[in-house]
């Protein structure tokens, strides 16, 4: 007679993990408007950054690509912070948590869904700035794409880990000041980080968001695969995967 052979440790979490992503995919497909703001709003605001430097391309040519990774990494932050505080102060993470779902494995299927997201997103967005709006970049067009998502997949780590602390959708808005706004301008994307007091230097050396810009600006230079830009790409990720941990081991199950 045969016996059922069990399943490798990894099965179940897996599956686990990906229930929550269809969920979470699930949630979004009945929210046309925040499937609008994740995937138009960024679409719309490198149009109008093409015609607000209608008149002058080279500038367009120097901050498009930069900021074609920033745009999705700000509506990614603000979208996943309001959706896991929404599903604590609802009780649906409460729920979740007392069946055999860990911390864990709640992000990592808010990561798969809205990941699935950023590359959408990212497709979205670069093959509008390559093709109609015109964005000339010297690097390859794969790489571009590359960042664009790593990109949006550190705006949303970063938004999951900062709705742990956020008791309010109202206080989860605000994080986004607090927390990228300084990298904005840090990031080298107003003033070249060597120009920077040596301070400000230092700081905008551990911000992943300086590593993002960065990475895309040597991609609009460099024709050919620079490992710089690798190295940028592998921080960015890595920072991603980071903010995900942290947010695990700091994740409540209620908003008090």
């Amino acid at each position: 007679m045969s016996t059922r052979q069990p399943l490798p440790p990894a099965a179940p979490a897996l599956r686990r993990t990906l229930a929550t992503a269809r969920r979470v995919l699930t949630q979004l497909r009945h929210d046309p408007r925040t499937v609008a703001l994740l995937l138009v709003v960024p679409c719309l605001l490198l149009v109008l950054l093409k015609y607000m430097f209608d008149a002058q391309p080279a500038t367009f040519d120097r901050i498009g690509p930069a900021l074609l990774g920033v745009f999705p990494l700000l509506v990614m932050f603000l979208v996943t912070s309001v959706a896991m505080l929404r599903e604590r102060t609802t009780g649906t993470l409460e729920r979740l948590l007392t069946m055999p779902l860990g911390r864990l494995d709640l992000l990592l299927g808010y990561a798969v869904a809205f990941g699935l997201v950023a590359l959408l997103q990212a497709t979205l967005a670069t093959a509008l700035a390559l093709g109609p709006l015109g964005l000339h970049i010297a690097g390859p067009t794969w790489l571009v794409f590359a960042v664009a998502v790593a990109d949006g997949l550190l705006g949303m780590a970063l938004g999951l880990l900062v709705s742990a602390f956020a008791s309010t959708e109202f206080q989860a808005v605000q994080f986004l000041p607090a927390v990228l706004l300084p990298q904005l301008l840090l990031c080298g994307l107003f003033v070249p980080r060597d120009g920077m007091a040596t301070a400000l230097r230092w700081i905008s050396d551990v911000l992943p968001l300086s590593y993002a810009v960065d990475a895309m600006t040597r991609l609009t230079t460099t024709a050919t695969a620079d490992p710089a830009v690798a190295r940028d790409l592998a921080v960015v990720t890595g920072s991603a995967l980071l903010a995900l941990a942290l947010g695990a081991a700091t994740l409540r199950r209620r908003t008090p």
